[in-house]
């Protein structure tokens, strides 16, 4: 038996028996849920959003600045001669 079918068995032998109703199922599925998830996220070490937008901006700012310097440094080349 793995582990999903021990859950929904110790599960269903509460409700039958009248120790847990419908808003407590709902919380500890929800809060089982929400578990897994936290779990998944961090195994896949995700980031915010925030932190996400603000690598973005970092990302953008130094393809501008690399751009400009290779702008530069073809410009001084065309000069020489």
């Amino acid at each position: 038996m793995n582990n999903s079918e021990k859950i929904l068995k110790s599960l269903s032998n509460l409700i039958e028996n009248g120790f847990l109703s419908s808003n407590d199922l709902k919380k500890e599925i929800s809060t089982d849920l929400k578990f897994k998830r936290d779990k998944l996220i961090s195994k896949l070490e995700l980031v915010s959003k925030k932190e996400f937008d603000v690598l973005k901006k970092i990302v953008q700012k130094q393809d501008i600045m690399l751009k400009k310097l290779l702008k530069k440094k073809n410009t001084k080349k065309a000069k020489r001669p």
